[in-house]
């Protein structure tokens, strides 16, 4: 009868647990209102090392700040199923939400 017990609390708590609501992700989009591919530089205010479009899906890393008191994003993303970090963007220009 214990067994029989435990068997169903063991169930019980397991059926509880997957009916748990999952943390949201945050999910973030270049949105770069000139309609033109967002600069990456290799750190806040530094050098262009690439571009990317307007709609790619990524994620912030990090942030700073840079003298002007401009918030810089470390930004990322998934490509060809590795993550991979693509550099530093104008935080304005990128918009996330809760999926």
């Amino acid at each position: 009868m214990k067994k029989i017990l435990l068997i169903l609390a063991t169930i019980t708590v397991c059926l509880s647990a997957s009916t748990l609501p999952t943390k949201a992700e945050t999910i973030c989009k270049v949105t770069d209102p000139t309609g033109t591919p967002l600069n990456v530089r290799d750190r806040p205010n530094g050098n262009v090392v690439n571009t990317l479009r307007n709609g790619r899906q990524i994620r912030i890393d990090q942030l700073a700040e840079d003298e002007q008191g401009r918030t810089w994003a470390k930004v990322g993303s998934f490509q060809n199923g590795k993550y991979r970090v693509w550099g530093w963007v104008i935080r304005e220009f990128v918009s996330c939400y809760n999926g």
